[in-house]
């Protein structure tokens, strides 16, 4: 029998954020992942403190922000990659009303060090912005295929990972641990994303299917540099090519791309850019959302050693690090969780 202090189920950015974690504080794990790409390998990468709809900061950003750039720099260094690049968000006005929106959210002071006070006139004569743009300090691109890739590698490694299916049927539940075939352990933690609905111990009120689909375009004449923000993203992934989107669809767990999404994202796309593009890819993937747009962290108490860390939506990037850290706390050394994270608000 292989002893572990934890077993972790999934590797997108939450896998990966609490392993982190327990390396750091000297805990033995292993990670089983099936390697199909998730949440994490189909989303855009956008680091973004801010929502950009309403000139708001993201819940609780000014916490999370800080430690996830130390977090991401740290990792960086790890494993000798660049995983996060400061890259500004360009913020397209669609009137001098949002403008002054814009003046006036800059002014507040959860957001000043995140909402550039100088308006930005557009240059690029392949965008329509005649408003100009707000610039969002503080964001980022994360480079998710290389970040999976080299972090698959690291654990492969260590001789810490199984690349392959997860079996529930095989779990066995101890008064104090938990037997995984061959791998006794304290806790089963599991961090599957969207993927967690199969799971027989999780309770499916809990999460919301968010489907999002963008399309990949080639605009030679584009010359885009930043993220642009307009109807929909504009995410420069070098070559000319872009990344743009994304939908949003409550409810659905398909992650096969439609041209519905297609033609939606298009329909937004011609509103904002009057150059040439060929369209060379689609990609979708399912986000796990909640209805209170609140993580979902802990364990249910009739499987007190089956833990889930969970619901992070689209600001998975942005939360993911400290959460790890506020899970781990939890598990190891009895500190409460907050009741707006603590998953069984979900079921109370």
């Amino acid at each position: 029998m292989i002893e572990k202090d934890y077993i972790i189920v999934g590797l997108g950015i939450a896998g990966i954020s609490l392993c982190e974690q327990l390396h750091l504080h000297g805990k033995s794990f292993v990670v089983i992942d099936n390697g199909l790409e998730g949440s994490t390998a189909k989303s855009g990468g956008v680091f973004n403190p801010t929502v950009l709809k309403r000139f708001t900061v993201a819940w609780n950003a000014s916490v999370f922000f800080p430690y996830a750039v130390k977090f991401y720099a740290e990792l960086s260094e790890k494993l000798n990659l660049e995983i996060f690049t400061e890259t500004p968000i360009l913020r397209i006005f669609k009137s001098v009303e949002e403008q002054n929106n814009w003046s006036v959210a800059s002014d507040k002071r959860e957001l000043q060090k995140f909402l550039s006070t100088e308006f930005l006139k557009n240059t690029n004569t392949s965008v329509d912005a005649p408003f100009g743009f707000g610039k969002v300090l503080g964001s980022a691109q994360i480079h998710t295929a290389n970040l999976l890739s080299e972090y698959r590698n690291y654990l492969e490694h260590k001789d810490i990972l199984l690349s392959e299916n997860f079996h529930y049927d095989s779990i066995q539940q101890k008064e104090n641990s938990v037997v995984y075939k061959n791998i006794s352990a304290k806790k089963i933690i599991f961090t599957e994303g969207a993927k967690v609905i199969d799971n027989p111990f999780f309770p499916k009120q809990a999460i919301i299917a968010n489907k999002g689909e963008y399309i990949i375009i080639k605009a030679p004449d584009l010359h885009l540099k930043e993220l642009l923000k307009g109807p929909v993203y504009i995410i420069p992934i070098g070559n000319h090519q872009y990344k743009v989107g994304a939908t949003y669809s409550r409810d659905d767990y398909c992650t096969n791309p439609t041209e519905a999404s297609k033609e939606e994202i298009l329909s937004k796309l011609n509103t904002f850019i009057n150059c040439p593009f060929e369209i060379i890819g689609q990609t979708a993937g399912v986000r796990p959302t909640t209805k209170d747009h609140r993580p979902l962290l802990g364990s249910l108490a009739e499987n007190p050693n089956l833990v889930f860390f969970n619901g992070l939506g689209s600001r998975g990037f942005l939360m993911a690090p400290l959460l790890s850290e506020i899970l781990l706390n939890f598990l190891e050394d009895k500190e409460s969780l907050p009741q707006e994270m603590d998953i069984q608000r979900m079921v109370m």
